[in-house]
């Protein structure tokens, strides 16, 4: 037996002794799970935004736990901040049914199920497939760090990004001009 690699090994905590960080992290993920599942499966289109905002938060702290601090803000401000309220007013000024609406379920569930699934297993075949090969540099700045998501995001994203905003713009505005058609239906 090799007593030098003993006080090595018992220096560097392994899986069977995670730190709190980890044990954050995890608890954190389960609460962010269960809150995406409880918005895609409520009736009520209110408590889905409310339980999106909870799904969305967690996130928020899952990049925070990794020192990703301006990702983690850029969550909190655009998709909790902005994404949300849109969807909202969005509710708000179409008129969706506030309560349980039997016209939110067609039926379709076990198709939907079987759909997602799929997607799911897809999705994470093409990124284990994408990164299989791929070692992360540990050289230079942090991944997570304001400097290499700026250029990331300057370099390779602004027209997606860019893109987002004006149909998120374009959702609002229609919502807008809805709500005051029926209005202006109404008074008539």
């Amino acid at each position: 037996m090799n007593l030098a690699a003993v006080p090595l090994a018992a220096s560097h905590p392994g899986f069977l002794s995670p730190s709190g960080v980890e044990v954050a992290f995890l608890l954190v993920g389960l609460v962010t799970l269960g809150a995406a599942a409880v918005s895609v499966t409520t009736r009520q289109l209110v408590h889905a935004a409310l339980w999106l905002v909870v799904a969305l938060g967690g996130l928020a702290v899952e990049y925070l736990l990794l020192t990703a601090e301006f990702i983690a803000w850029v969550q909190v401000l655009i998709y909790v901040g902005s994404v949300v309220v849109l969807l909202l007013f969005g509710l708000m000024l179409t008129k969706a049914p506030i309560g349980r609406s039997p016209d939110a379920d067609s039926g379709n569930r076990p198709v939907a199920l079987a759909v997602a699934l799929a997607a799911a297993a897809a999705l994470v075949w093409v990124v284990v497939d994408a990164f299989r090969k791929t070692w992360i540099e540990l050289d230079g700045p942090a991944q997570g760090s304001t400097e290499v998501s700026g250029e990331i995001l300057f370099r390779h994203w602004v027209l997606p990004f860019e893109a987002l905003s004006v149909l998120l713009l374009a959702a609002l505005v229609g919502a807008i001009v809805l709500s005051r058609k029926n209005a202006k239906e109404a008074r008539d």
